[in-house]
Order: structure tokens, then C-alpha cells, then sequence
């Protein structure tokens, strides 16, 4: 049987169509809709250092979420956080939101500073003891 002439063939694979359906490409990480957009940006990578960030998603244990809300802080350069008080930006973003934040919004947040004040990158939760510690329940 004679594949449609409309379908592209593939010699490596025996004259056999790339596609059983147009618009898609049969196989592996191709198989996708040709006709969707394609996939999202990769996200910058993770710094290993305070002077590699350049952008606010850069600094380990930040995301999309959080660095919207520091920015809504008016915190716009990693360089911001080096020496400021990750309690003092946790209270300001409760007052701002209206709401109780997480403590590991905290735990983050001292995360953050930490690693921009020169410590090595480490993971929010084990800030986790150090807030008990400090600030008791939040």
C-alpha cells in the first residue's frame, strides 16, 4: 500500500511516512503538534555564586513566585539582598498581601540573603531550625 503522496517520506525508515496524521512528526521528542507553539524558555540557571546572579530567578531556592514577590518588595537586582533582613522583607510582604506568609517564605528569604551575603548555596529548609530558633512561631 502506497503512503499518500501528501505525507513526507523517510528513507531511513523504509519509505515509511514520518506521520500517520499531518501536521505531526511521529517519534521521540518531535511528537508534537507542528501547528503549537513551541516549548517555553528554558529558565535561567541556577547561580553557584553571589556575583553570577543576575536576575532575581538565578538565586538558588527562588522561583517565579518569589521573585515576583520581592520584587513587589522593590527588590528588582539580587545585589539588593546582600545585608538586608530576611524578617524585615518577611513582614513587609505580609503587610503588603494582607495575609500571613508561609515561614518558609522566610526560610527562603533567609536563604536568599544568606547566599548573597557570600554563604554557599543550601536549600530554604535547612534555614528551617535557624527561624525557630530566631523568631519562634510566626
Amino acid at each position: 500500500m502506497e503512503p499518500p503522496s501528501s505525507l513526507p517520506l523517510a528513507a531511513s525508515q523504509g519509505g515509511r511516512p514520518l506521520t500517520d496524521r499531518p501536521g505531526r512528526i511521529r517519534g521521540g521528542k518531535l511528537d508534537r503538534d507542528l501547528g503549537s507553539p513551541p516549548p517555553k524558555a528554558i529558565p535561567p540557571r541556577k547561580a553557584r555564586h553571589a556575583a553570577e546572579c543576575e536576575r532575581l530567578e538565578q538565586l538558588p531556592n527562588i522561583g517565579p513566585s518569589i521573585a515576583s514577590d520581592l520584587r513587589s518588595l522593590g527588590i528588582a537586582h539580587p545585589q539588593e539582598l546582600a545585608g538586608r533582613d530576611p524578617h524585615a522583607l518577611y513582614v513587609a510582604l505580609c503587610e503588603k498581601t494582607g495575609k500571613r506568609q508561609d515561614p518558609c517564605v522566610l526560610d527562603t528569604f533567609m536563604a536568599a540573603t544568606a547566599f548573597m551575603g557570600g554563604a554557599e548555596a543550601r536549600p530554604w529548609w535547612d534555614y528551617t531550625a535557624e527561624r525557630k530558633a530566631r523568631y519562634g512561631v510566626l
